[in-house]
């Protein structure tokens, strides 16, 4: 075995679901020292069901497993799975992989780290709060999140992101989209190497709030963050109406949106790009990459998910952590 140019940590998300059967059947790449956090037994359960032959192997600590090997940080499962089979007993197991693969970033033993998709229902029903991974992460290291989702050359971030509609309106502060902008214009020039970032901001309200005549957010809210990030040099624009922003006469030359809400812009973001989307979660201090979907509880077993969005995530992480490490 010979070190690889970075080490990423990959947790295989709810047991039930597609994770495992997308880290079985993901192509060999030595390219990164790549470590499944998961339930050992549980892939190699998910193998001979799908009639994959993968050799599992256990984690040894910078070294990269053969090609053709899986290397899995093995954490148990409280009970049995079954694919496709929600179990709220196993929802501590989901929340212990996600926390290993952060304390292993957070001390330097991974460079990076990829979560396969979670089940927030079953989390929730288990008794235990969750609302998603991002602020499960976040929490863990006392950092301020902001989910980015790109796909091809669009990227969208999002000032609030699972939230009940009609609490977004009081979540649209002048501070919450000051502090977005900031996260997202530092991220993009730090993470992705973008020297002058151009963003583009959505309004809140339809056609922007109208001059008010529609809603005020965007004059009492909107514009007055937009004002004071350029104030610190940050190159925002807007507030400019969604329904016309995402169209190629506003995107050309955009480095990235800023959506008010998940459903305003994710939409636009995985039409453009489903299933090789990436969600990055920026304003942490490590780095996190996600797939765009969910479980797809009815697929997981029967070796008809694809696994663009997961290969996209592990590559883009692969290729953050190169850079930040000098080694891409």
């Amino acid at each position: 075995m010979t070190r690889a140019p970075v080490t990423l940590a990959i947790t295989a998300g709810e047991p039930a679901g597609i994770g495992p059967d997308l880290l079985l059947a993901r192509p060999p790449d030595n390219t990164a020292c790549e470590v499944i956090i998961a339930d050992a037994d549980v892939l190699r359960s998910r193998a001979q069901q799908l009639g994959i032959d993968r050799s599992i192997v256990d984690y040894q600590a910078g070294t990269a497993a053969k090609a053709s090997a899986l290397q899995v940080l093995h954490v148990p499962v409280a009970t049995p799975v079954t694919a496709g089979q929600l179990d709220k007993a196993n929802a501590r197991y989901v929340l212990n992989t996600i926390s290993r693969a952060v304390e292993g970033c957070r001390v330097g033993e991974f460079d990076a780290m990829i979560t396969a998709p979670v089940h927030k229902g079953v989390i929730n029903d288990a008794g235990i709060p969750f609302s998603g991974h991002t602020e499960f992460i976040a929490q863990m290291l006392d950092a301020t999140p902001l989910m980015m989702l790109a796909a091809k050359s669009l990227r969208v971030a999002l000032v609030t992101t699972h939230l009940p509609v009609a609490d977004i309106s009081a979540a649209i502060t002048t501070r919450a989209v000051l502090d977005c902008l900031v996260i997202l214009d530092r991220d993009l020039r730090e993470k992705f190497s973008i020297s002058n970032p151009q963003i583009l901001v959505c309004g809140l309200n339809p056609h922007a709030g109208e001059s008010g005549h529609l809603g005020r957010e965007e004059i009492e809210q909107i514009e007055p963050a937009i004002e004071q990030a350029r104030e610190l040099s940050i190159n925002a624009i807007g507030p400019l109406p969604a329904d016309t922003l995402f169209t190629p006469r506003h995107l050309d030359g955009a480095d990235a949106v800023l959506a008010m809400y998940h459903d305003q812009g994710l939409p636009v973001l995985k039409y453009a790009g489903f299933g090789e989307a990436v969600n990055i979660t920026l304003g942490l201090p490590v780095i996190r990459t996600s797939v765009d979907h969910g479980t797809a509880l009815d697929l997981a077993g029967t070796g008809t998910a694809t696994g663009g969005s997961l290969n996209a995530a592990i590559a883009l992480a692969a290729k953050l952590a190169g850079q930040r490490n000098g080694r891409a």
